[in-house]
C-alpha cells in the first residue's frame, strides 16, 4: 500500500501554501486536489491516500491559517481558499484535475469549481457542500457556534502533552469503537502545536471564526447548484457527535435545491460526518469516488 508522501509548498498570496503530496505509481496518472474541513488538516486524507493505493496523486493542502499553512495572513474566508486552490493546480501544472472536499472543503470545492471553470474537472464532495441560509434570529457568535461549537471549542484548549490530545480525541463520540487507526492518529497529531505542558491546537481561531461566517454568503450557497461539470457528493448516514441525524438527508437535500443539479447524491451508510472520510468504509467509498471521477480502472 502507498502510504507516504511528500511536503511541498506553493506560492499563495502572503507567502508559501504547504500541501502533502502522494505520489502515483505512473507519473502519467491523473491528478486529485483534496481539500479539508474547517478545523481540519490535509491529513484527514490519509486513509483516502492509503486505499488510492497509487492509482492516481493526491494532493492535499493545509488551508490558509491551519496546519503547515497557519502562518500565512488573512484576509481568510471561502473565496481566499479557493484562490489558494487555483494556484495550488496551476503550480502542479495539471490541466482539470479532480477536485474533491469534505465538510467545508466541499464548499471550497463547488465555488473554485464556479470560479475556475476550466481548471478543474469532476468533483467529489464528502458530507459538504450544500448549505442553508442563515437563521435571522441568530447572532453571529451564535450562528457561529451552531455551525462548529465543539470544534470551536477546542481551539482554546491547552494539553500536556500529545497523550492528553489523542485521549480527548478517542473519547470523541465520532471516534469509538474501531474508528480509530494509525492515518487517524498521524491526522489529529497534525494539528497540535506548541510545547509541553501547553499544546493546543494549531488552526488559527480568527481563520475558522471568517470561514464558518462565509458558509452562509449567498455565492457559496450557490456555488454547488451552478457547477459546469458533474459531480458526486456522498453524505453520511450520521452527524458530527455521531448522532443518528446526519447533516442531510432526502428532505434536507430537497430543500438546498440538489434535485435538478449536476450533482448525484449517494448515502453512505454507517459512518458519520468524520468516519466518512477517515474511516475504512467511508474513505473506501470516497477513494472509488475519485477513482470513478478520474476515470482510473483496476
Amino acid at each position: 500500500m502507498t502510504t507516504s508522501y511528500e511536503e511541498i509548498r506553493v506560492p499563495v498570496t502572503g507567502g508559501g501554501l504547504a500541501a502533502l503530496r502522494w505520489p502515483a505509481r505512473d507519473p502519467g496518472a491523473p491528478v486529485v486536489v483534496a481539500l479539508h474541513g474547517i478545523t481540519a488538516n490535509a491529513l484527514s486524507w490519509g486513509t483516502v491516500a492509503r486505499l488510492l493505493d497509487g492509482r492516481v496523486t493526491l494532493v492535499a493542502p493545509d488551508l490558509r491559517g491551519r496546519g503547515g499553512s497557519a502562518g500565512l495572513p488573512g484576509p481568510y474566508g471561502i473565496a481566499a481558499h479557493t484562490d489558494d486552490t487555483a494556484a495550488l493546480a496551476e503550480a502542479l501544472g495539471q490541466d482539470r484535475v479532480v477536485l474533491a472536499g469534505h465538510s467545508m472543503g466541499a464548499f471550497v470545492a463547488a465555488l473554485a469549481a464556479v470560479r475556475h471553470p476550466g481548471r478543474f474537472g469532476e468533483l467529489v464532495l464528502v458530507d459538504g457542500g450544500f448549505g442553508f441560509p442563515a437563521p435571522t434570529h441568530l447572532s453571529a457568535d451564535e450562528l457561529i457556534t451552531a455551525v462548529i461549537g465543539p470544534a470551536m471549542d477546542r481551539l482554546s484548549m491547552t494539553f500536556p502533552d500529545r497523550d492528553a490530545y489523542r485521549s480527548f480525541w478517542r473519547a470523541h463520540p465520532a471516534f469509538g469503537g474501531d474508528a480509530w487507526s494509525p492515518e487517524v492518529d498521524a491526522y489529529i497529531q497534525r494539528d497540535l502545536t506548541g510545547e509541553e505542558p501547553a499544546m493546543r491546537s494549531g488552526c488559527r481561531l480568527e481563520a475558522v471564526r471568517t470561514d464558518g461566517m462565509g458558509l452562509f454568503q449567498d455565492e457559496v450557497l450557490a456555488a454547488v447548484r451552478e457547477l459546469p461539470q458533474p459531480a458526486t457528493l456522498l453524505w453520511a448516514q450520521r452527524g458530527l457527535m455521531n448522532e443518528e441525524q446526519g447533516l442531510y438527508d432526502e428532505s434536507r437535500l430537497a430543500a438546498a435545491g440538489q434535485p435538478g443539479t449536476n450533482v448525484e447524491a449517494v448515502r453512505v451508510e454507517d459512518v458519520n460526518h468524520y468516519t466518512v472520510l477517515t474511516g475504512h468504509k467511508g474513505a473506501g467509498e470516497v477513494a472509488g469516488a475519485l477513482l470513478r471521477a478520474a476515470s482510473v480502472t483496476g
